[in-house]
């Protein structure tokens, strides 16, 4: 029996479902929730990627354990040629190889066959030519890593192996072989529960980020294995050396060292990923599910983006439509709170990469939709009260939420020049569309791709509101943001004597025009101190009303 995350009681869930809800159209053009998608041979030619982008792709991931540097430049350059052609503030994600441990190469053969029962020896000798009786491992500290009884995973799983015994001397460990498997060459092995001693960035990640990501200017740098906070702090020198602090930083937590450093790591990144494949072989997979709503819940209150990545829908790699069990799993993460769903495989080398993108919206939009926005906005901001003292920005852009929510507001229009706002604003999760108008492309590629309910605009200059207002008020209709959008600005002298005279604790100044708010703020700022309304480094709120004070 569970109770309902989307009311305001406590309720048993589902009772905004009903079958009305079941039998409705979908209506994709309302949906919140953002879509990345691995580029890959299925997909990277530019008619396939304005496909992808017209499904509803908000960030492109390049998967960097894959391809080289003009492999993957060529694809870019082909992503944003369709973007272009599509008008899309499409984001650029670099997924970073990281740190990895590989058995070896075989003396014979590409394939060995274990039994079950059998003992196997891994030695740290990469060099050494395996066999059914012997195979090389890349961890140098493997013998003095584990213990009897501890269990290694090879190839994703399908091979296990536990510990007998080690000989730190000859670098090697005795394994016993727990299940039948025929394994491949160089594959990958994972050692749950154990602090591996390996750096998070090795020299092809920084060789990646500086000489790719930087100098071709990606939005995201997606950092694998990350286990502590001093990781995230050393990703963010080498971006700021070289030039890249616009670059955000998704931590992917893939192991027990990064659950239990989370709320370092948290404090310290730009965003999380939820990075369920590797994260499941390190920690039981039923307890998967835990980690992600812990997470989640974490990230929502520190007002971080967090991605929910890994096997969404596996099985449309190969068919054209998910299992149920899919769609449940996307849907559950939509409920948990992500910001984004990530595709891998399924559009990377699926002939179905339109197919699964067109799945995964349609599912978020269904859950989105029996969630009570007006409920979660208010329990987020209770809940981070209670962990956090919430700072000046985010009150306000929390007041911001619920002054939308009360007047039953469309839209909330945002003017940010580095996106802050914006994210302060989609923390609060609102339930109408967050629009942000902004004259930085790189802000608007990356609020645009992954703050939930955010959709970016282009503007030369934030400095005339009126221009912007008319400028982007048709560009939110036509791209279906919102139905309809009024703002409307006065300066009133009459106003100003009306308010001054009758409203209890209301102080007029006139200014002679309303359009430049940094020029009002000046002229006002001194004005508000020398008539001893205020004190000098006292905070105040600027509240911009429209035409006879409508709101």
């Amino acid at each position: 029996m569970s109770i309902s995350q989307s009311s305001d009681l406590p309720l048993l869930a589902g009772s905004r479902i009903t079958i009305d809800t079941i039998k409705k159209p979908t209506r994709v053009g309302l949906r919140r929730t953002k879509v990345v998608c691995t580029l890959g041979p299925a997909c990277w030619e530019v008619e396939q990627l304005e496909t992808l982008i017209d499904a509803g792709m908000g960030i492109a991931r390049f998967n960097f354990s894959h391809g080289d540097h003009d492999g993957h430049k060529a694809c870019l350059d082909r992503l944003r040629q369709a973007a272009k052609n599509k008008d899309s503030h499409i984001a650029v994600m670099l997924d970073t190889k990281g740190p990895e441990i590989r058995s070896g190469f075989f003396a014979e053969g590409k394939k060995i066959d274990l039994v079950k029962g059998e003992s196997i020896v891994l030695t740290t000798d990469y060099s050494f030519k395996g066999n059914s009786s012997k195979l090389a491992c890349s961890y140098p500290a493997l013998a003095t890593s584990v213990i009897p009884g501890q269990s290694i995973l090879v190839a994703d799983g399908s091979l296990v192996l536990t510990v007998l015994s080690c000989d730190i001397s000859f670098g090697e460990v005795t394994c016993r072989i727990e299940n039948n498997a025929s394994i491949g060459e160089r594959k990958n092995m994972n050692l749950p529960g154990v602090i591996v001693d390996l750096p998070t960035l090795t020299e092809k990640d920084i060789n990646d980020i500086v000489n790719f990501g930087i100098k071709n200017d990606v939005d995201f740098i997606a950092a694998s294995f990350v286990r502590k906070g001093s990781d995230v702090t050393k990703i963010r020198s080498i971006l700021a050396e070289n030039g890249g602090e616009h670059i955000k930083i998704i931590c992917k937590i893939e192991n027990l060292e990064g659950l239990q450093n989370y709320d370092d790591i948290l404090q310290k990144t730009d965003a999380i990923m939820v990075a369920r494949g590797d994260l499941g072989m390190e920690i039981p997979p039923e307890k998967v599910f835990l980690a992600q709503k812990m997470m989640i819940r974490e990230a929502n209150l520190a007002g971080k983006p967090i991605i929910t990545a890994t096997q969404m829908l596996e099985s449309m790699i190969n068919n054209p439509r998910p299992t149920r069990a899919e769609c449940s799993d996307v849907a559950n993460a939509v409920y948990d709170g992500t910001d984004c769903v990530m595709l891998s495989g399924e559009t990377a080398n699926g002939p179905y990469f339109e197919s699964a993108v067109n799945v995964m919206v349609r599912t978020c939009v269904e859950a989105e939709g029996s969630i009570n926005f007006d409920g979660l906005h208010q329990a987020i901001r209770n809940s981070s009260k209670m962990r956090y003292s919430i700072g000046n920005s985010e009150s306000i852009a929390s007041s911001a939420v619920k002054t939308a929510i009360d007047i039953n507001a469309k839209i909330i229009l945002v003017l940010s020049e580095t996106g802050a706002t914006a994210r302060a604003i989609a923390k609060f999760r609102p339930n109408m569309p967050v629009a942000l108008v902004t004259a930085s492309e790189g802000v608007a590629r990356q609020c645009n791709g992954i703050l939930k309910g955010c959709y970016s605009f282009v503007v030369h200059s934030l400095k005339d509101a009126d221009a912007i207002i008319d400028e982007v008020n048709s560009e939110i209709v036509e791209t279906g943001v919102a139905e309809d959008s009024v703002a409307l600005v006065t300066a009133s002298e009459g106003v100003a004597r009306q308010c001054n005279g009758i409203l209890k604790g209301c102080y007029s100044f006139v200014v002679h025009s309303l359009k430049d708010a940094d020029a009002i703020i000046d002229e006002v700022n001194s004005e508000i101190v020398e008539t001893g309304v205020a004190e000098e480094g006292d905070l105040f709120v600027i509240a911009c009303g429209t035409l006879h004070g409508s709101g």
